[in-house]
């Protein structure tokens, strides 16, 4: 009985080991495409945009829409609209949906900051649900009912987008097969505690290698939630937002890429953002990550 207990733990040590070296193999293949792929993508990058801006006028850029989907953000939510009221794009291009879901004083900061914006000439739209849902998915399957825009920007509500955000992405859709840019995070906070510059180092090697080598190199790669722009066609062509895993923008990137759309990654358009402070915020969401993965995979 002895002997077949040592051997059942064996075997389970070796499967482990096995994984790990996989895991690590590829890795090492990622580094590898992205230092062999890096050079021409970047000038791929500079030639795309200079190629949509003498080509196209004002008049012919695309109209966007920028969802925030918000729940109980009281102290960034302002920080959030003006970012985007700030964006370097024509006004009358420029739609703005505020999903706010939340249960707090967030309800009213949105709305005063919506009417203050919407004084200054802004389109800006403000829905709020009572019932939450489907959550986030739920939210945002709701804003596209009445989406104006040919694209559909995305922005969490401790994110920070640069002027220049749509300007860096837009041009990238004159691609009719891609379906959706996804950008670069950066970090706010990373230097306030070793947690959260551990979380930073993480999320620049996800960031930095993982997603660029796999857009680079024609591998299937994923919308991470927020700081990326989709095409409304792509979202609808491919089921829309859907609520039945944790992971809603995983679950979408692979079903659209099956329909056949490209998904795209600009790494050097860096979206500044607040990594979680506190051990348990950390927890929450690497747990809301892991199991969304696993039915990602076992639905698709």
């Amino acid at each position: 009985m002895t002997d077949n207990i040592q051997y059942a733990w064996l075997i389970i040590y070796l499967l482990a080991l096995v994984s790990l070296f996989i895991y690590g193999i590829n890795c090492y293949l990622l580094m590898i495409f992205y230092c062999l792929k890096r050079p021409k993508s970047l000038r791929q990058h500079e030639e795309i945009k200079k190629k949509f801006y003498r080509n196209f006028s004002h008049e012919d850029w695309p109209t966007v829409t920028i969802q925030l989907p918000i729940y109980n953000e009281r102290y960034v939510v302002k920080r959030l609209i003006h970012s985007v009221c700030r964006f370097d794009y024509p006004k009358e291009l420029l739609e703005i949906q505020i999903l706010d879901d939340s249960t707090d004083e967030t309800v009213d900061l949105s709305k005063a900051v919506a009417d203050e914006m919407m004084c200054q000439g802004f389109d800006i739209v403000y829905i709020h649900r009572d019932d939450r849902i489907g959550f986030k998915a739920g939210a945002l399957k709701e804003g596209l009912k009445y989406a104006k825009g040919e694209l559909v920007g995305i922005f969490d509500a401790d994110f920070v987008p640069h002027r220049s955000f749509l300007k860096e992405t837009v041009p990238y859709f004159t691609d009719p097969e891609i379906g959706m840019l996804q950008t670069r995070w950066g970090h706010i906070n990373s230097d306030y505690s070793l947690l959260t510059r551990a979380q930073s180092m993480g999320i620049d090697g996800h960031f930095g290698v993982e997603q660029a080598s796999r857009a680079w190199s024609g591998f299937f790669m994923n919308f991470n939630g927020t700081a990326g722009i989709w095409r409304k066609t792509t979202i609808e062509d491919a089921g829309g937002w859907q609520a039945d895993t944790l992971t809603e923008d995983l679950d979408l990137s692979y079903r659209a890429q099956l329909r056949g759309w490209k998904l795209k990654y600009g790494t050097d358009v860096v979206c500044p953002a607040e990594v979680p402070v506190t051990i348990n915020a950390f927890k929450s969401q690497q747990h809301r990550w892991a199991k969304g993965s696993i039915q990602t995979a076992k639905k698709n």
